[in-house]
């Protein structure tokens, strides 16, 4: 176990510049997750963190937290870091932390050379929130399978790993991926999600397996990857009302899907 006490020290100075920088977290090829429940979910689907790191107030004395106590016995001693003082403030993203930095291997699987299964890709979805949510749903809705454009929000971001609340661990998530391309790859039909010249949701002849595309927040799906559809859909709403938040449709959509074809 290694204990740090002063921000001068070189390990100290590379977690910092990880968790503050994204340039330094892609080109080390880590990501940072924070907090006992993502830290615990990584534990459960993924294994060990190359480092575990803790507030060592948060181990010992007054203000030593069952939850971080038991986290840490999870860990061999040799990935462990202790941080004396207000240290962790300088790594946490959130006000209040729990007091438990985690330093993963961000995982950059390969492209399938056929893609058999449901899956889902998003084009130029930008808002971290949104991806994070998206990711959450895919999960629960037992999609396996997640392609995101280059233009989407980085999946292994802070604010997308906080949204997703450990749903990444459970999915495959491809990232700058050049959709067009993809569609060569893809042994399953296209669906996409469109307001013009598109099926109800709920009258549509869905197939029981299909790659579902979700489109930029302002912009939607983008023309080439709606032309190559074989089936367009459209969530019914009110008139008057604005179109729903692409996290909202993934959810209406992967879910009448499931409703359909998965066992209770």
């Amino acid at each position: 176990m290694k204990r740090i006490a002063s921000r001068d020290n070189p390990l100290f100075k590379s977690l910092r510049k990880l968790t503050q920088a994204s340039q330094a977290r892609r080109e080390a090829g880590l990501s940072v997750l924070e907090g006992v429940h993502l830290c615990q979910a990584y534990l459960q689907w993924r294994g060990l963190p190359r480092h575990a790191v803790f507030d060592a107030r948060r181990l010992e004395g007054e203000r030593a937290s069952a939850e971080v106590m038991a986290l840490r016995d999870e860990i061999p001693a040799d990935r462990q870091v202790w941080l004396d003082g207000n240290l962790i403030d300088d790594l946490e993203h959130v006000q209040a932390g729990q007091g438990v930095v985690f330093v993963v291997e961000t995982p950059a699987p390969p492209l399938p050379e056929r893609v058999t299964d449901n899956c889902v890709l998003l084009d130029r979805v930008q808002d971290p929130g949104n991806v994070g949510s998206i990711l959450r749903t895919c999960a629960a809705a037992g999609v396996r399978h997640v392609f995101l454009s280059d233009e989407t929000a980085f999946a292994w971001s802070p604010k997308v790993l906080r949204s997703g609340q450990g749903a990444h661990f459970s999915l495959t998530i491809h990232e700058r991926v050049d959709l067009q391309a993809l569609l060569a790859r893809l042994d399953v039909p296209l669906v996409a999600t469109t307001l013009e010249d598109a099926v109800g949701l709920y009258q549509a002849a869905l197939p029981r397996h299909c790659a579902w595309v979700f489109g930029n927040e302002g912009q939607g799906v983008r023309a080439g990857l709606q032309t190559a559809a074989a089936l367009r859909v459209r969530i019914p709403q009110e008139p008057a009302a604005e179109s729903l938040n692409v996290g909202a449709a993934v959810a209406v959509c992967l879910f009448e899907h499931r409703r359909r074809f998965a066992p209770d």
